[in-house]
């Protein structure tokens, strides 16, 4: 044991990486910090840590622990299945001594010795292991890939969340990416895995724990749905129960900033999780930020999230998180362009064009991939499929290519197909100033798994119909059976916010829900309802042309 004596001499020498000599007749065993010798195939080493979990085996026990730089697991073996050093507990510190071997894949050291620390080495030991980890979860901000007020504004924010992030990493917390299921989602979600998986791989010297320690899955609806939540948090306890796992950090992508998703987040929090939230879309009210680590939004900087998709937000936060995070230049313009960010902020998209060429990139190839992202999120709906999604982003771009070219032509035929169906099925009246144009999807619609999806037939038709016969004052509206989709032009005075505020107030016993941002969004509503919804949206426009 170390004398009190030692204590300072403790601290200071684990500062710089150096542990006090437990067993100074050995001589074999280096002194190192974790995040030194986790490369390390092989080696003799000594060092001290946190106990975070231990797992008992059929074979060996395993300590995973940590020292703030790193994590690593350490395997004694008492007999088949047997628990080993009984007298170590989770939250333990320990000095051990071990062989460094690979097993797997994973570096993995062999306890040869190892014995708690005293109360006062312990209470010492987090001391610096808590500062070591502040150090190393600190972010130096990056040069944004372009200038605009919207980042500068929000630049705080991002230091805070990549911060918050890095920090999730260290203290090996479980990280789950919610995203919305369309081509600026997966943008957003593809970022942040990009530069979050090789941090979590160099922190346990593994790049299997990618798999144990994040999580990416898109959400079919646009907020994050109570049903989403009580999964998260019952596989996350799952996990606490039988792994010892953390509860985890959950980034809400593209989703998060409305009060639909306030019961998801509040019921997630009662159980230990966090959230930090990345959305772009309108809110009347920030009711999430106080509920919430870190919230980004330009809404809440005095800027128009129609300006600013959140795949653009999250690849910029990206390179916060990561400042080695690799292939994720081009991503802002895919995203943008994909959600229609150059008829809100054409300079802002040109110049984000002027990146992704330099990778690349061109308009059209970027509007190729945006196809096939959105065709493949329809097919794989819910499922993670992590190494798919890779290709889709260009990991690898020949693969990515030979994707694009294979797939690209069959969608737009069935894109053909599905506006040729719209065309001959909708219904078109002069309101005022304003034309509406109403597609029942219930009367033509092939039904489930048909691509093109209702809301993409809905995009196509408005803009065709703007096209092909010079209308600028438009609202064109999908009707389901329990939801409308809706697309505006600016000079039709639209708003999908005010017009969810009407209905509620017109007809509140339709329990009319929805959102997005003002020119594009949907609302849903009570399937008896439904033709007394679609005359109030009249009203509403007639009152406003």
């Amino acid at each position: 044991m170390i004398k009190k004596n030692n204590k300072k001499f403790v601290k200071k020498d684990f500062k710089k990486g150096v542990k006090p000599d437990f067993n100074k007749s050995s001589g074999i065993f280096t002194k190192k910090k974790i995040g030194e010798i986790g490369s390390v195939p092989e080696g003799k080493f000594e060092l001290m840590g946190k106990v975070n979990r231990i797992i008992q085996t059929t074979g060996p026990t395993v300590f995973v622990v940590s020292d703030g730089t790193g994590s690593l697991q350490l395997k004694g073996f008492a007999g088949a299945g047997e628990r080993s050093y009984p007298e170590i507990e989770e939250e333990d510190c320990v000095k051990a001594k071990v062989k460094l071997e690979e097993f797997n894949g994973e570096i993995e050291g062999d306890i040869v010795t190892i014995t708690k620390l005293s109360d006062d080495e312990h209470n010492e030991f987090l001391k610096v292991m808590e500062q070591v980890e502040k150090d190393r979860a600190r972010v130096i901000p990056p040069e944004f890939l372009v200038e605009g007020n919207v980042l500068n504004k929000l630049k705080n924010n991002f230091i805070e969340a990549a911060t918050q992030i890095r920090l999730a990493v260290i203290q090996d917390r479980p990280i789950i990416v919610r995203h919305h299921n369309d081509t600026d989602g997966y943008s957003s979600g593809f970022a942040l895995e990009r530069a979050i998986l090789p941090l979590i791989g160099k922190q346990h010297s593994s790049e299997k724990a990618g798999w144990e320690f994040f999580t990416r899955a898109p959400c079919a609806a646009p907020f994050y749905e109570i049903d989403d939540s009580i999964r998260d948090t019952a596989l996350s306890l799952r996990n606490v129960a039988k792994f010892s796992n953390k509860m985890p950090l959950i980034i809400i992508a593209d989703n998060g900033s409305s009060p639909e998703d306030l019961m998801a987040i509040k019921q997630a929090k009662i159980h230990g999780a966090d959230f930090i939230i990345v959305d772009h879309h309108f809110f009347d009210k920030d009711v999430i930020s106080e509920n919430v680590l870190v919230h980004i939004n330009p809404f809440l900087v005095g800027e128009d999230g129609s300006k600013f998709s959140a795949g653009m937000l999250c690849a910029e936060l990206a390179r916060f998180i990561n400042p080695d995070v690799k292939h994720v230049e081009f991503i802002p313009a895919l995203a943008g362009f994909a959600d229609r960010i150059d008829l809100g902020d054409p300079v802002i998209m040109e110049k984000y064009l002027e990146v992704a060429k330099k990778e690349g990139y061109t308009k059209e190839l970027l509007s190729e991939i945006s196809l096939v992202i959105d065709y493949i999120s329809a097919k794989v709906r819910f499922m993670e499929v992590r190494e798919y999604i890779e290709v889709l982003f260009g990991e690898p771009r020949d693969k990515q290519k030979q994707l694009v070219e294979l797939l690209a032509p069959h969608i737009h035929a069935l894109d053909a197909k599905g506006l040729m169906m719209a065309k001959s099925n909708a219904k078109t009246e002069k309101i005022g100033k304003t034309n509406l144009q109403l597609l029942y999807f219930e009367e033509f619609f092939p039904g489930f798994g048909f691509y093109p999806k209702p809301g993409r037939i809905t995009g196509m038709v408005h803009d065709n119909l703007q096209e092909e016969k010079g209308i600028t004052s438009l609202v064109s509206v999908g009707v389901l059976g329990t939801s409308m989709t809706i697309r505006a032009t600016d000079e039709s005075n639209f708003s999908v916010h005010e017009l969810i505020k009407f209905l509620d107030s017109e007809i509140p016993d339709a329990f009319v829900d929805g959102g997005g941002h003002k020119n594009a969004g949907s609302i849903t509503f009570l399937p008896n309802k439904q033709k007394e919804i679609v005359k109030l949206t009249k009203d509403f426009i007639k009152g406003r042309s």
